[in-house]
């Protein structure tokens, strides 16, 4: 997309689609469909197969191979044909049509736009300032009646999550919402949900033009660390967060900021950063990433929190940043199940064991109604190990030699 930047555009979409492809001879069987005159059998792929758009996809990207991302980008039966220079688009044009016309391949009239320089391609406008969301698909967003089940909460975060690019903060807007899609989740449809379904549209009608990106001026990437945007990595220490922001960063917009000629100037508020890449040792996880940022020319800067604003007020929201994360189980259950029946044989020989033992009665009536005359050594150990006696079975036993015992069975 960001090779259209000012380019002459000739827009056209096939017609008929995947008719045009001609099934595999020996392959008609299998798209036989039953009808009151009899069964009947496809000679071209019709639409709904499985594997139709793959397979259409194929055929075109074959079909112009040596033209993708040069003069032509393609998506199934839509061709934008772009050319930079005006004088080059009509020999551009005259390809592209040539190839379709040896290949029996016809474009419907309604479909093509012929010298335009702004295009509705794929639900987003291209034009010289840069790209907007098609003004259909806003309504259609801003008309969306409130969801009553999880599937009407997946398929509106599934038709705004491809309008993502154009709202900001769209991972912490929407978390209520894709927490309801959880599976262990119940439905609750409250003021939390309800306020993030409205702050989506909202944001969408609001949305700003993403201008085309320049490779001639150096680029600035403000990152801040957030509580909940990546859930998967929502238990790692404020370093790794803060790095973690980084590489999600440079991944994002890999196709901009991969081996830029000027480097890319990176601020974060995180000081340590600042020199991480001067380190000698890595832990795997650093090492991984120090891999992948090789790939990138780029300075890390400290900026103080209070002027990184942008980034710093995405991150800090006050109804997203108090969120716990998920308790993160380190060990498998079989280990904490032989503890405690380890423990519980322990406490029960104990336990008989002071019942057969009298000369601990007195001891531990001295202890438990007079414990602050006791001498001194004995205070001690009466409250390091908490001597109790077990005569109701309301209380629970210790020993000096195990320690306390108190706490350690579930």
């Amino acid at each position: 997309m960001a090779k259209l930047r000012h380019a002459n555009i000739h827009q056209a979409g096939l017609t008929l689609g995947y008719n045009n492809v001609r099934i595999k001879e020996g392959d008609e069987w299998k798209t036989a469909f039953r009808t009151k005159y009899g069964l009947f059998e496809y000679l071209v792929m019709p639409f709904g197969l499985t594997n139709a758009p793959a397979a259409f996809q194929h055929f075109m990207n074959d079909l112009f191979a040596d033209l993708i991302d040069v003069t032509v980008v393609i998506y199934l039966d839509d061709i934008l044909i772009f050319s930079e220079n005006p004088e080059d688009h009509p020999a551009h044009v005259r390809e592209v049509l040539s190839r379709l016309m040896k290949n029996q391949l016809f474009c419907k009239l309604s479909k093509c736009h012929f010298h335009v320089t702004t295009v509705d391609y794929l639900g987003i406008v291209i034009s010289p300032s840069g790209f907007s969301m098609d003004q259909k698909k806003v309504e259609a967003v801003t008309s969306w009646p409130q969801p009553r089940t999880v599937k009407q909460v997946q398929a509106f975060l599934g038709f705004v999550n491809y309008l993502r690019r154009f709202i900001p903060n769209f991972s912490s807007v929407a978390q209520p919402l894709h927490n309801l899609t959880k599976k262990e989740t119940p439905w609750s449809w409250g003021d939390l949900e309800e306020a993030a379904f409205q702050e989506l549209k909202v944001l969408v009608t609001q949305s700003p033009v993403l201008i085309h990106s320049n490779p001639k001026l150096p680029y600035y990437l403000e990152t801040d660390a957030s509580g909940v945007a990546m859930g998967a990595e929502a238990n790692y220490d404020t370093h790794d967060k803060e790095l973690l922001a980084i590489i999600k960063a440079l991944e994002e917009w890999r196709i901009f900021l991969e081996a830029t000629d000027k480097p890319v100037q990176v601020f974060t508020d995180h000081w340590n950063l600042e020199y991480w890449m001067q380190a000698r040792t890595f832990n795997r996880r650093h090492a991984r990433w120090r891999i992948f940022l090789s790939d990138f020319n780029f300075e890390i800067h400290y900026r103080p929190g209070k002027q990184s604003g942008k980034p710093d007020a995405l991150s800090r929201r006050s109804d997203y940043v108090d969120a716990p994360p998920d308790p993160e189980v380190m060990l498998p259950s079989e280990v904490f199940v032989n503890t405690s029946e380890a423990e519980l044989e322990i406490v029960t020989e104990i336990q008989e064991k002071l019942k057969d033992d009298p000369s601990l009665d007195p001891i531990i009536q001295f202890l438990t109604e007079d414990a602050d005359n006791a001498p001194p050594s004995i205070r001690k150990a009466y409250r390091d190990y908490d001597w109790k006696r077990t005569y109701s079975g309301t209380e629970e036993t210790s020993c000096p030699r195990f320690g306390k015992l108190e706490g350690t069975l579930a």
